[in-house]
């Protein structure tokens, strides 16, 4: 994910800021981490730099 996504990004749930946890990164772009909304108090993971901003249930 890049970094510069942060700028437009919102929690899906309450459309809320999220805040940025790397795990992992490379110059360019976030490899593992997560998306976390302070609001919702839900997280979002970043898997092989694509984040996954589906609400919790739909997730596999």
């Amino acid at each position: 994910m890049k970094k510069e996504l942060m700028e437009i990004l919102a929690c899906p749930l309450c459309k809320g800021p999220l805040e940025l946890d790397i795990e992992t990164a490379d110059e360019k772009e976030v490899i593992t981490g997560s998306l976390y909304c302070h609001k919702c108090n839900q997280r979002y993971p970043i898997v092989d730099a694509i984040p996954n901003l589906l609400p919790p249930e739909m997730r596999e």
